[in-house]
């Protein structure tokens, strides 16, 4: 059975949603069914009954002759194969207005491991910005899809204009131990959330816009991406939504450190968001970049949110700003002219490890020789005149120091009466001053 495209050519969106292989199509599937205003999907599959239960309208089935719809049997060989077989059919399917396509698979099994990046590939050299959109198995799906899937990330990493990775493991993380099915769903939630995200910063208009322009700026070759989405509402509604974006289950790292490029959306509700909200999703995004990240941040009304107000985080670039930064550091390099060294040729490292060890220590011990032929021995024995003048005669007369002579008290012009204060009497004179006398203490 063959399945070909419906969407009229000239009135089609300039973006695209293409599911690939069975993850990918259930994944745009919901998306679908959720909505995502201003973008057209398509899937691709070799399974043709995949394809028959979708209620997508665009569908392009790839390797007819390959695998007569059964499937590439969990060999991503088999999906890549079937991609470039029907790839004329898949692009001709884009139209002639396309300038961006979201690129989604569940990474590890067939179609969408090895079909993805041959569809990426060919959209993005036909000028088109391409983003991947691409999930990680669960652990518990098994070693060799784990490792299949590691490869595909590698060879769609290289086809696309951005890379944004979705870990099922993170799922189980923050949700635990979901039944099988509600654990994929989640994760279908998760892609869909993450292009809805992206495509309707650019669909929907708002007070302050992110156009495409933007967008393309941001994410042409800009390699891995981080995404996250954030609401709250009540009183600090914008930090919590914030920090709630940069902790969502749709980044497999969530440390946008080191981004070139931040692309951001406020979306408010019945209460609009104060400058002072707005100043703080930027301050503090800023802040958690930790460079000097060009960054782009709209602001729209969703009349869906009520007193809630939502932030989307787009983090691309960061191998940009990881180059730029290697630039800065060889461009303050210092040549040092050193003069004269001794190049130790074809040595050993361990003979060169027992050079460095004798010039040391035969640099120490000359060092030390010399000093002690510096030193003259002697033995120190104690002066006892010294000692006898230093026990004997006062310290103020070996010194020199002349005291000025004291009258002796009894030539001190001190009364010798004294005033008492009795309790019980009334206040007398004495005439025996008992604080006066000659003796000391």
């Amino acid at each position: 059975m063959s399945f070909t495209v419906e969407l009229p050519k000239d009135k089609s969106s300039i973006i695209k949603v293409i599911g690939v292989g069975g993850g990918g199509g259930n994944a745009v599937n919901h998306m679908y069914s959720e909505g995502i205003q201003g973008v057209d999907f398509f899937i691709c599959n070799t399974d043709s009954q995949a394809l028959e239960k979708s209620p997508i309208i665009n569908k392009v089935q790839i390797g007819s002759s390959l695998t007569e719809g059964r499937g590439a049997g969990s060999n991503p060989e088999i999906g890549r194969k079937a991609a470039e077989e029907s790839i004329q059919d898949i692009m001709e399917s884009l139209g002639v207005n396309t300038q961006m396509v979201f690129v989604t698979a569940g990474m590890g099994g067939g179609t969408g491991t090895g079909a993805a990046p041959v569809i990426a590939k060919a959209a993005r050299d036909r000028g088109i910005l391409t983003v991947g959109i691409v999930t990680t198995p669960f652990m518990f799906e098994g070693n060799k899809r784990c490792k299949a899937a590691f490869h595909g990330i590698e060879e769609i990493r290289d086809s696309v204009d951005s890379l944004l990775v979705v870990s099922n493991d993170r799922i189980k993380e923050i949700y635990g131990n979901l039944p099988i099915s509600k654990a994929f769903g989640y994760a279908d939630n998760i892609l869909a959330t993450a292009a809805k995200g992206i495509a309707e910063i650019i669909t929907i208009a708002g007070s302050i816009n992110v156009d495409f322009e933007d967008v393309k700026t941001a994410m042409t070759d800009s390699g891995v991406s981080i995404m996250g989405m954030g609401t709250s509402e009540g009183d600090d509604r914008a930090m919590r939504a914030v920090s709630q974006a940069l902790n969502s289950p749709l980044l497999d790292d969530n440390k946008i450190q080191g981004a070139s490029d931040l692309l951001v959306n406020i979306s408010y509700g019945d209460e609009e968001a104060t400058m002072d909200e707005y100043a703080t999703i930027n301050e503090y995004l800023q802040a958690e970049t930790g460079s000097d990240a060009n960054l782009k941040c709209g602001l729209c009304y969703d009349e869906n949110l009520g007193r809630s107000l939502s932030v989307t985080v787009i983090a691309t670039g960061f191998d940009r700003a990881k180059n730029r930064y290697n630039a800065m550091i060889k461009d303050s390099e210092v040549e040092f002219d050193l003069g004269d060294v001794n190049v130790h040729e074809n040595m050993t490292a361990e003979e060169l490890d027992a050079k460095k060890q004798i010039t040391i220590f035969d640099s120490l011990a000359s060092s030390a020789n010399e000093k002690d032929k510096r030193v003259t021995p002697a033995i120190y024995q104690p002066n006892q005149e010294g000692i006898d003048k230093m026990e004997n005669i006062p310290a103020y007369k070996r010194r020199n120091v002349t005291l000025n002579e004291v009258n002796h008290s009894s030539e001190i012009e001190i009364s010798r009466t004294s005033l008492v204060d009795e309790p019980e009497s009334k206040p007398e004179l004495k005439t025996n001053n008992s604080f006066l006398h000659d003796n000391v203490d």
